[in-house]
């Protein structure tokens, strides 16, 4: 009997997640596709053509035009990420007679701003990006 209830509280104990595993997990299993700085790093070059760059980075926020005429693409992304998690001993309470509990949650935000100018010959001739994090 002893032995059956040790081996139930070791699996008990062990299917336990803490909160700062929890939120990694979940920020692993974050959509891979989003626009981040490390995508316009790598993957726009100056003279790509526009419709590289819409299937790159997909569709802008905004298209506007220089003195010249020439197309300008905004991308504005803002992103809040809450990670909240509580876990407890409830299951504890059956067997030791205590109980334990804990909280935890963390929010940030951040904000990526990328500008792409092209030519005239719809091709990239510069592009510029800012990225905060609070």
């Amino acid at each position: 009997m002893r032995r059956t209830l040790a081996l139930s509280l070791l699996l008990l104990l062990g299917a336990c997640q803490g909160a700062a595993e929890q939120a990694a997990a979940v920020r692993q299993g974050q959509d891979v596709n989003r626009l981040t700085v490390g995508t316009v790093q790598r993957q726009i070059r100056v003279g790509m053509p526009n419709s590289e760059v819409a299937e790159v980075l997909g569709a802008p926020n905004m298209v506007t035009t220089d003195e010249n005429r020439r197309e300008v693409w905004v991308y504005d992304r803002i992103s809040t990420d809450t990670v909240s998690s509580s876990s407890s001993g409830g299951a504890t309470i059956l067997i030791l007679g205590a109980s334990a509990g804990a909280a935890a949650r963390s929010t940030s935000q951040r904000t990526l701003t990328v500008i792409v100018k092209f030519d005239e010959a719809n091709r990239v001739r510069d592009f510029a990006y800012r990225s905060s994090s609070f």
